[in-house]
């Protein structure tokens, strides 16, 4: 089955519909690194990533791995690791995956992009938790928690994200 992610923050799966954020930029097909927004497409889920120290691993048939406190994500255009996961401090610039904002307490990844990568074309594209108000995010598809843990336990390796433009 696939998210349904609609351009005015909604999202559908199967029959249920819940609000999401989206990135402050808007949903774009033209993505670029830094412009805040969502990419249009369909991208499967590669794998998920969770805080341990904060949940146990969710049910799913994805693969999953606890993040540490050294995990990043390479969002440098310039560099080799571009849109790939590092270990923090990391010699260019990246994100940081441990977050106190709880944000990242659970992700899935995206095959946005990477496959391979192309320098400037977007990076660190997510399925994560919402902030509570639903804040845009910076390019992101955003569920509440237990949303996404439900998409999580009903997904699989044909899933996929379908990001609509309007």
């Amino acid at each position: 089955m696939d998210l349904i992610v609609e351009a005015g923050g909604w999202a559908r799966w199967g029959a249920v519909r819940w609000r999401c954020a989206l990135g402050r930029g808007g949903v774009r097909r033209d993505k670029r690194e830094g412009d805040g927004a969502t990419p249009a497409g369909a991208f499967v889920l590669r794998r998920v990533l969770y805080r341990a120290d904060r949940a146990a691993a969710p049910a799913t048939r994805l693969p999953v791995a606890a993040i540490s406190q050294d995990d990043g994500w390479c969002d440098d255009p310039a560099d080799a690791a571009y849109n790939r996961p590092v270990k923090l401090p990391y010699k260019a610039r990246a994100e940081r995956l441990w977050r106190a904002d709880r944000l990242y307490d659970l992700v899935a990844v995206l095959g946005h992009n990477d496959d391979p990568p192309i320098a400037g074309a977007g990076s660190a594209i997510f399925l994560h938790v919402a902030a509570p108000d639903y804040a845009p995010t910076e390019g992101c598809v955003a569920l509440a928690a237990d949303d996404l843990r439900r998409v999580l336990a009903e997904a699989d390796a044909t899933s996929r994200v379908v990001i609509e433009a309007r």
